[in-house]
């Protein structure tokens, strides 16, 4: 009687132990919090066994936990078992003298990972015990279960927010650069990426272009293997590509990238180009960051259509269609502006001489040519911030905006010399230079009818040359 009491005794205060210990799980959705608790149960329960949880996706940090990711091998067939069949397992050894508990960490839905709990100097567990063991595991993978629930229904949430966040941003008319920028750094700061491009295939037979918010990486020698590694595989297959761990042959004797995913952008069942997001660890992410991914790609893809499409045609309204130099207004526009906020600036206008004689004599289809001819000198020949526009007919125009007059002078008779050097059938230019700067009361009107005088000094007074118009006096 003594004995059964003791052993009621003993079956009381175990339960008891496995409700304040449940309620303890079940208090936290934390993760770390949760698995600390357990571990701390468990020491307190079992000060002589030794313990470990083999866990079967666990991605934590969990600091000195005694946390195991569970293996799929021979060496560890009572785990393995334990897990696979949701039933506890039991091994001794009588050489080593120790006894072994494996108890699954059971869900409603899956098992999460096994207990381990290993007795030494003993080859047996106690049945109340284990029974007992059995019931703690169960409760803590229940507890396990709703914190990985929580968690994923958080990122969840979290993913829905990122999604929602960009395509309002990104239906929001921004400029092609912004909207890839922006791509950009949603992606590095979402998934934890290290390198995010972008790339669309060019109207050019295999070439594609990379879009601007891409990586600076994406820019060197070492990138272009992986460039056109993936370029090869998304047109063949059209599908996203999970890399966890690629090895390209050419990338052996340099730091290399590991983790690709690689996803197609699609517009109107159209191939338009796709996106590689890397990083150098291999497996690094998770398929529910592909699945993330794809959603923000899905859902830029539209918005990266728009912005090129805006872009072409802005450019198209501001380019002259044969010159492909800017528009006449896009020129008004910048002069302007520029001499609100520049201190000074040059304007060249020129003229084709005798461009009626070449049309007559060539037709006007070599003519168009000629044009196209100096216009692609004028590009050649100025900065990136100078302004090259078709004035109208034959005439072409110049602004170089902070350009000093005699800098502005020797530009346009640099191209006077190129033209005369370097056109076929042979043509001449002429060319009339102003001025401004904000230290004389000037205007955007008498800028250009100065430029226009002096162009009519050239083209009188012999042609193929370059003159200067200061204030209706001819400077030279």
């Amino acid at each position: 009687m003594d004995i059964l009491e003791s052993d009621l005794q003993w079956q009381v205060k175990r339960y008891k132990q496995l409700i304040q210990i449940t309620e303890k799980l079940h208090s936290s959705l934390n993760i770390d919090i949760l698995l600390g608790e357990l571990c701390v149960s468990l020491k307190e329960l079992y000060p002589d066994f030794s313990f470990s949880l083999l866990l079967s996706q666990d991605t934590y940090s969990h600091n000195d936990l005694p946390i195991i990711e569970l293996e799929y091998d021979s060496e560890n067939i009572a785990a393995i078992k334990a897990y696979a069949s949701g039933e506890l397992q039991f091994e001794s050894s009588l050489s080593a003298n120790t006894a072994i508990i494996y108890a699954p960490l059971k869900g409603k839905q899956v098992t999460h990972g096994v207990l381990q709990v290993v007795a030494v100097n003993s080859t047996v567990f106690p049945e109340n015990e284990m029974e007992f063991l059995n019931l703690l595991a169960s409760a803590a993978g229940s507890s396990l279960e709703n914190a990985y629930l929580y968690q994923q229904s958080m990122r969840e949430i979290s993913n829905l927010q990122l999604i929602n966040e960009t395509s309002h941003c990104l239906n929001s008319n921004l400029r092609l650069v912004d909207t890839m920028t922006y791509m950009s750094d949603q992606i590095i700061a979402s998934i934890d990426a290290q390198e995010v491009g972008f790339f669309l295939f060019s109207n050019v037979h295999g070439n594609v272009k990379i879009l601007p918010g891409s990586t600076p990486y994406f820019y060197t020698q070492q990138a272009k293997f992986y460039i056109d590694y993936l370029k090869e595989k998304i047109e063949l297959e059209k599908t996203p590509l999970f890399i966890g761990d690629i090895n390209l042959p050419n990338m052996k004797n340099s730091p290399s990238f590991h983790s690709i995913l690689a996803i197609p952008m699609i517009h109107s069942e159209e191939l338009k180009g796709f996106s590689i997001v890397m990083h150098q660890k291999p497996y690094f992410f998770s398929f529910d960051t592909f699945k993330l991914l794809q959603s923000l790609i899905h859902h830029s893809s539209l918005a990266l259509t728009n912005s090129m499409l805006r872009e072409e045609l802005e450019h198209m309204i501001i380019t002259d269609h044969l010159t492909k130099l800017h528009s006449r207004k896009f020129l008004d526009e910048k002069i302007q502006g520029s001499m609100k906020e520049s201190e000074e600036g040059t304007f060249i206008l020129l003229d084709i001489d005798n461009f009626k004689e070449i049309n007559d004599t060539y037709g006007h289809q070599v003519g168009d040519q000629v044009l196209v001819q100096v216009a692609n000198l004028i590009k050649r020949n100025i900065r990136g911030e100078d302004i090259g526009a078709r004035w109208g007919g034959e005439e072409l125009a110049l602004y170089l905006p902070g350009c000093p007059l005699e800098k502005g002078v020797a530009v346009a008779e640099r191209l006077v010399k190129k033209v005369s050097e370097n056109s076929e059938p042979h043509i001449t230019v002429s060319c009339g230079v102003s001025y401004w700067n904000k230290e004389r009361l000037d205007g955007y009107n008498l800028l250009f009818k100065r430029a226009d005088d002096a162009l009519y000094i050239a083209k009188g007074t012999g042609k193929n040359k370059v003159v200067i118009q200061e204030n209706g006096v001819r400077v030279s």
